[in-house]
């Protein structure tokens, strides 16, 4: 892939880079033989991106010529919106706050060069701030208010306002970068597309342990997928890749979720993609889809501050009350009477204007279908924590009990469960899903659906083994095609 940098007027560019061909924007948007260039990664380094600008223009245009242009317009359209800028600065807060502490002025202007700093102490924040804003001179602007910092502005640095004395920092910074050497892990084979796996092994409750991402890089290898392992600051990369498999736990407000994002509007085949986890992270948008679409669910109330008084007549005790965004049956508790009901809900109102309140239905296991691409690939029975109610225990020191798990040929699962599964995950989408199942009384009821489920060596894998690992990366392989040929994935 040939390297293109764009700038207004190339006598403002004062580099030289080995490699890398410096044109004006003027001839890139006019010049049919610089459009017609396939396989050009485009930096656009004009002065502005103001809409209908030059750059602008550039940024456009080259996406529509299949270049791969930094910044793209996702991100300039996120450097203009002051709600995506408060969003980063809440985002970044804790590290924001220890990195700027020692600085005694009440403003402060960050240059960030290819996601680093001149100075070294502000290098973690810059490539934090470069992965959320993927273009390559970037200008940040912090105010404090009392004792806090804020992010207020964030925009490109013009060529001409790089300081002399900066100009050697910006040579080495972009002649590595350029160069492809952050991170670049070297493949054992030639590949002929690239999977990112997007993976925290110190993530307590990461969906895969390290010896099934093992597994993971070893199928994808045996198909022609060159698998590297990324971590959250590899996302200025994303479009390094054909691919990205997301195992960490994800969440809407967290990286997660913009690698996500990131990575379908740079074209990769994504799992689990963002409309996904949007869906999934939600129980009370998870509640309201199993209604809509008549797939079998315990009592169910979406409780607000009107409607307190009414969870008891309609659901009696216990109930299980849970917010909205919990996982790993965190955030989920049972009410035994009123008292502890009241406390509950007004302390998990204090965080959602929404929560979930269910009927309870006890169980010695919770069953589990795994869905991939529409087809039920295994079924597994969660066990309760011994002396709990729910398959995963907190203890007092903070330590996790696990209850027993029993994984099973989903074929002989009970049919009306798998039928059950596959009617719950299908409006969520066609990527990765763990659907979890309570079965009493003859009947199976939903109990919700989640994006990247539980993938471990021992556990989930006991009875496919290493077919089960092929099967997805297989998914993967289709859909990588498909897209190489034109198809949109239904």
């Amino acid at each position: 892939m040939s390297i293109l940098i764009v700038v207004n007027n190339v006598s403002e560019w004062p580099f030289h880079i080995p490699g890398v061909e410096v044109i004006d924007a003027w001839s890139y948007l006019t010049q049919p033989e610089i459009g017609s260039r396939r396989g050009v990664k485009l930096f656009n380094l004009c002065r502005s991106y103001r809409y209908q600008t030059a750059g602008y223009y550039v940024t456009l245009l080259a996406q529509a010529r299949g270049h791969r242009p930094c910044p793209n317009i996702t991100t300039i359209q996120d450097m203009k919106s002051q709600t995506m800028v408060r969003f980063v600065s809440d985002d970044l807060d804790e590290l924001t706050q220890t990195t700027l502490a020692p600085i005694q002025s009440d403003e402060f202007t960050l240059s960030v060069y290819f996601g680093h700093n001149v100075a070294k102490r502000y290098d973690r924040l810059a490539l934090n701030l470069f992965n959320l804003f993927q273009a390559p001179l970037l200008r940040a602007h912090f105010e404090k208010t009392g004792t806090r910092w804020q992010l207020k502005q964030i925009a490109p640095i013009p060529v001409g306002e790089i300081p002399q004395s900066h100009h050697p920092f910006v040579i080495a910074e972009a002649t590595e970068y350029f160069a492809g050497k952050r991170g670049s892990v070297k493949k054992r084979t030639p590949a002929k597309y690239d999977l990112a796996i997007l993976y925290n092994p110190d993530d307590e409750l990461a969906p895969s342990n390290k010896k099934a991402i093992e597994k993971f890089v070893k199928a994808a290898e045996s198909m022609g997928l060159g698998a590297e392992i990324i971590s959250r600051d590899d996302y200025a990369r994303i479009a390094e890749f054909d691919a990205l498999f997301i195992r960490e736990t994800t969440q809407v407000n967290h990286h997660t979720y913009r690698f996500a994002r990131r990575a379908a509007t740079e074209g990769l085949v994504v799992m689990d993609d963002a409309e996904s986890i949007l869906k999934c992270a939600n129980k009370v948008y998870l509640a309201e889809l199993l209604v809509r679409n008549k797939v079998p669910a315990p009592k169910t109330m979406i409780v607000h501050s009107d409607n307190i008084d009414e969870i008891a007549p309609t659901l009696g005790y216990p109930v299980v009350l849970k917010q909205p965004d919990a996982a790993f049956s965190q955030g989920v508790v049972k009410c035994e009477n009123e008292k502890i009901l009241r406390e509950r809900v007004e302390e998990f109102l204090a965080k959602s204007e929404l929560v979930i309140a269910q009927e309870f239905l006890p169980t010695v296991f919770d069953w589990r279908i795994c869905i991939c691409d529409g087809q039920p690939l295994f079924a597994c029975k969660y066990h309760m924590a011994d002396g709990h109610w729910q398959i995963i225990k907190k203890e007092a020191e903070g330590k996790l009990d696990f209850g027993r798990f029993e994984t099973i040929p989903v074929e002989i699962a009970p049919r009306h469960v798998v039928r059950a599964a596959l009617k719950a995950a299908k409006p969520i989408g066609n990527g990765l899903y763990g659907v979890d199942l309570k079965q009493t009384a003859g009947q199976c009821y939903v109990i919700e659906v989640n994006d990247n489920p539980n993938i471990d060596a021992g556990v989930e894998d006991k009875i496919l083994k290493g077919e089960l690992y092929r099967r997805i990366m297989d998914v993967f392989l289709r859909r990588i095609e498909r897209k190489k040929a034109g198809f949109e994935d239904e």
